[in-house]
């Protein structure tokens, strides 16, 4: 079934969609060629809106009108990572058990994720998980005025703690 042009007395095919409230996108009317190039020469979103509230959306805009969150917020992505990273539900890595590097041999992939951390091959779990924590603190972007050289250091980092968690788990 075709749409009718909602215009008045227009009988065309309505194949565009036009808004008919500016912060509803799911309502909306069908119109013609010749009536949405009409609509839209017409349109201005910012229509009844102060200087300040016009300001006030584009500053919004920059973050997609979603809230920033701090560092130490507790729904902040890295904060979760940060907490699930360094949770041992399980007690793999107690420190009395026999799980370090001393006692463990190390693969290459091993090896290449303690350089990451900056560490050396003979460290215990504890001293690897400090060392997380200063490095997420030195390198996070929020830190680093949201630098994406920082970003990409801090992924390398979760990276080689994730893969050291894992490989000391199953060993």
């Amino acid at each position: 079934m075709e749409n009718i042009c909602e215009w008045d007395s227009c009988k065309k095919a309505g194949g565009f969609k036009a808004p008919t409230e500016k912060d509803n996108n799911k309502k909306f009317k069908w119109l013609c060629k010749d009536h949405i190039k009409l609509f839209n020469s017409k349109w201005d979103y910012f229509e009844g809106m102060s200087q300040n509230q016009i300001e006030g959306f584009l500053k919004s805009d920059i973050t997609w009108h979603r809230p920033t969150q701090k560092f130490s917020s507790t729904d902040n992505f890295f904060n979760i990572l940060w907490n699930n990273a360094l949770s041992d539900k399980f007690k793999f890595f107690n420190t009395n058990s026999a799980h370090d590097t001393n006692t463990i041999k190390l693969s290459e992939k091993d090896r290449s994720a303690l350089k990451v951390l900056e560490l050396e091959y003979n460290v215990d779990w504890t001293t690897i998980q400090n060392k997380f924590k200063i490095l997420v603190k030195k390198f996070h972007p929020d830190k680093n005025a949201g630098s994406r050289k920082f970003e990409d250091k801090l992924k390398k980092i979760t990276l080689a703690y994730s893969h050291l968690k894992m490989s000391m788990m199953k060993k």
